[in-house]
């Protein structure tokens, strides 16, 4: 068993132990998360991760084989799974009697204002496991990705363990967290980062000015070893490919891509449009495209590897993509997709939606269209289609943004370099351990 580091020893970038929490890991849709934690291990950092379900069953992205990191998971079977829990909060509560009354005493309260008083149970559950592993490992600082269950579990297993805890938040878990919850977890974390300038500004909306140094913008980065950009001469197709992926949710706007199409079949264009990814929307989608007589030239692909994601980037004329708001608040930040496309060398169409504009500048780096105009989808998409040495002069533009912006080793640096410091700065104590529950919630 690794000894337990006491506040004192000295943290360098090698010597930092960071437990990263996710709801699943490995997940084959999640590859900018995989990119980060195989980029953090390149630098140095020792790592350990945790997935609060079950591991996605293969295929797997080839670069999870590559991982050092030990995964940490609750058993599947039931009774495994209690007795595991069981034992972790005993050695919790054990180890520091009050700081879980305190991690009591903020279930109770956060249950008593939830909707979904058995969903903060469960976080409060499967904290324990976590909190228990992460003092039995040494670790230093605790590291959620997404601001909704894994941050929770951080917020809990933080109280638990005097750890300090941090959480990058991106999209859906985002907008889609109350702002009060967000408000809360943020208050006791060491620093918080997102993935675009456009929900910073939304986090300091919503937050108190006391919090707002916390907020820290670090892109998604880009492995550019395994995007290497393409040969920019390419043969003429007879039908120039169109290439869309992502989760088929009505976020992407893939009703409008399908309208786009029909039109510029109706004006006599040719090209072929192949939409990769799966998700409940499948099943309209077909049916949209059969109404609208559109089956020889738009094609469902389904989900694919990376591996083959890549090989068919490579294909492709044009990358287009066309996020939206939609009712319940629900938006992309940049998809990773339309950076992966950047860096290959493909021309990209996509929407002017949330944090889109930070990376595709109009007529720079790429085509903008509004959200939700399949005529403007259109036009743009025709204008490459007919002009294929304009999308060489923007992709050409778009890698060189890529590289100055978007090189993982950098934006993976940037937030190590956040990691390290805070948990050199931060005693393992946290906030309040040294007072009861009710003071400690008091001044929540």
């Amino acid at each position: 068993m690794t000894p337990t580091p006491s506040p004192s020893r000295t943290l360098t970038p090698a010597a930092t132990r960071i437990a990263y929490i996710m709801k699943r890991y490995p997940r084959l849709s999640e590859t900018f998360i995989l990119t980060e934690i195989a980029t953090m291990e390149e630098l140095g950092a020792e790592l350990a991760l945790f997935s609060l379900l079950q591991p996605e069953p293969p295929p797997h992205h080839p670069l999870v084989a590559s991982i050092r990191a030990p995964l940490h998971h609750l058993p599947p079977d039931r009774g495994a799974k209690i007795r595991a829990l069981g034992a972790a909060h005993a050695a919790c509560a054990a180890r520091a009697p009050l700081r879980y009354a305190h991690a009591l005493g903020r279930l109770a309260y956060s249950a008593a204002q939830s909707r979904a008083p058995l969903g903060v149970v469960k976080q409060f559950l499967r904290a324990g496991f976590v909190a228990d592993r992460c003092k039995r490992q040494g670790i230093d600082l605790i590291h959620a990705h997404f601001a909704n269950a894994p941050a929770a579990v951080a917020w809990f297993a933080a109280t638990m363990s005097g750890i300090p805890y941090s959480f990058t938040t991106h999209a859906k878990d985002l907008y889609l967290t109350s702002p009060r919850v967000l408000r809360r977890r943020i208050r006791g974390a060491q620093f918080v980062t997102t993935c675009t300038r456009y929900n910073v500004e939304h986090l300091r909306t919503i937050t108190p000015q006391r919090d707002h140094a916390k907020l820290r913008l670090v892109y998604h980065g880009i492995d550019l070893a395994r995007f290497s950009v393409r040969a920019a001469a390419r043969a003429p197709k007879p039908e120039p490919l169109i290439l869309s992926v992502g989760r088929l949710v009505p976020k992407k706007g893939f009703d409008d891509l399908i309208a786009a199409c029909a039109i510029l079949r109706d004006g006599g264009i040719p090209f072929r449009c192949e939409i990769v990814g799966e998700g409940p929307l499948r099943d309209e989608m077909e049916q949209d495209i059969a109404r609208r007589g559109l089956a020889g030239q738009v094609h469902l692909k389904g989900a694919m590897t990376h591996a083959d994601l890549i090989a068919f980037y490579r294909d492709a004329d044009i990358f287009a993509l066309a996020p939206r708001i939609v009712a319940d608040g629900d938006r992309d930040g940049i998809p990773n997709v339309i950076a992966e496309a950047m860096a290959i060398g493909v021309p990209v169409v996509s929407t002017a939606v949330s944090g889109i504009p930070e990376l595709v500048q109009n007529s720079v780096t790429g085509m903008l269209v509004p959200p939700q105009s399949p005529d403007a989808l259109a036009a743009a998409l025709r204008g490459l289609l007919r002009d294929p040495q304009a999308g060489l002069r923007l992709a050409a533009q778009a890698r060189a943004r890529i590289e100055s912006g978007f090189n993982c080793r950098e934006t993976t640096k940037a937030l190590r370099d956040l990691m390290v410091g805070c948990a050199c700065g931060a005693e393992h104590d946290h906030n309040h351990d040294d007072r009861g529950p009710g003071a400690a919630l008091a001044a929540e």
